[in-house]
């Protein structure tokens, strides 16, 4: 079983370019005004709106701390907190925003024994 999250946007070609970019999405469809992306098992759209959507996190989760470093690399000045612990997760993360000021997560959890594939 699958889901897509889909996300209103006024700049859809600047979104999905920094997505594709800066984090290796893919373009799974194009629709008239939508784009669908994969990153991994994770599916997201952008539709061409009136108004964009910033609100929710959209969160990248890695196999390892090495991983969410070279995706902060990879965000470059995106980045807004750098890689870091978090003890009350138990992960290791950092924060991006895109073009239109969504928050982007780039996360391993620490916990071998998390499963969430």
């Amino acid at each position: 079983m699958t889901g897509i999250v889909f996300h209103a946007t006024e700049r859809r070609d600047d979104v999905v370019d920094f997505y594709r970019d800066r984090l290796g999405a893919t373009v799974r469809l194009e629709q008239p005004d939508c784009t669908i992306l994969a990153f991994d098992g994770f599916l997201f759209g952008f539709c061409e709106r009136e108004a964009a959507a910033d609100c929710g996190i959209l969160t990248f989760v890695y196999p390892d701390r090495a991983g969410v470093d070279a995706a902060a690399d990879a965000l470059g000045d995106a980045v807004v907190t750098e890689p870091r612990e978090n003890e009350t997760y138990d992960i290791y993360q950092c924060f991006a925003e895109d073009p239109e000021g969504r928050t982007v997560e780039c996360q391993v959890f620490l916990d071998d024994g998390v499963d969430i594939e």
